[in-house]
């Protein structure tokens, strides 16, 4: 015990200050040294183990292997402490593509959504007032890009700022929406995506036999180039909530499975 003590101590020692510190980086050389002592602990409780006698220097060995063995074997540094550059690097581009599945499924339902209202408009046209859920949608292209060109100055800067504060607003909420409707075993977000590509395609349809092409893409492009696709995550993640009530092909319960699938979803909201 006197001639092994002060390897326990050392080894009590590093333990602490990495519990202080979780995130660390030990040295090579203290590395090596927390692992020989490790052992060499490991090793003299075995030998205590033998014996009857000196019951509290068992009891503090006991708990100095099993701290040494959690700190050497642990999962250390898989959560805690958030690092952007990491999740943004690594962990969302590996979520996005571990789910991918989810993602192209909401892909097609809002491609399948954009054919069918710009099918119903261009068969229809009388159908845009049912079709279009914003009013200034529902009027003439031409007139709307007159008015829009007829706007200057300080009063076009104050206009735009309004609608592109309502445009991020709305489509962050539509966003989270199609995840949120998830908990309806998917149906509410297969619904939401349709709907969202249906609208898509009719006020497209609409402007295009306008001959308002080149207005359309100007006023689409710049924002929707950022908020379509967030939609689309957005309902991917939706997907995998749904997947993870529905359960098919899993033996986890319910509980389990959507702790399971609660980071990936997570991630994929941000």
């Amino acid at each position: 015990l006197a001639q092994e003590r002060p390897r326990w101590e050392r080894l009590d020692a590093l333990l602490r200050s990495l519990a202080e510190d979780p995130w660390r980086k030990l040295p090579l050389a203290e590395a090596r040294e927390l692992e020989r002592l490790y052992q060499r602990a490991a090793a003299d409780l075995a030998r205590l183990s033998s014996y009857a006698a000196e019951p509290e220097a068992r009891r503090y060995l006991e708990n100095l292997v099993a701290r040494g063995h959690a700190e050497i074997h642990g999962a250390r540094g898989e959560g805690g402490r958030l690092r952007p550059g990491e999740w943004f690097a690594r962990t969302l581009p590996r979520t996005f593509r571990r789910q991918l599945r989810a993602f192209w499924f909401a892909l097609a339902l809002t491609a399948a959504g954009t054919g069918f209202g710009g099918a119903a408009l261009a068969l229809d046209p009388e159908a845009k007032q049912v079709l279009m859920p914003f009013e200034h949608l529902r009027g003439s292209p031409s007139d709307r890009v007159a008015q829009e060109h007829a706007v200057k100055g300080d009063a076009l800067r104050d206009k735009k700022a309004r609608f592109s504060g309502m445009l991020m607003t709305h489509n962050t909420r539509v966003s989270l929406t199609a995840m949120a409707l998830g908990m309806s075993w998917g149906i509410g977000t297969l619904v939401i995506l349709f709907y969202n590509g249906v609208i898509l395609g009719a006020v497209a349809m609409d402007y295009v036999l306008a001959g308002q092409t080149t207005f359309l893409f100007g006023w689409l492009l710049p924002h929707g180039a950022v908020e379509i696709p967030a939609i689309l995550v957005g309902g991917q993640a939706g997907f995998v909530l749904a997947g993870a009530l529905l359960g098919r092909g899993q033996r986890q319960g319910l509980a389990a499975r959507l702790r399971a699938a609660a980071p990936d979803v997570v991630t994929l909201c941000f």
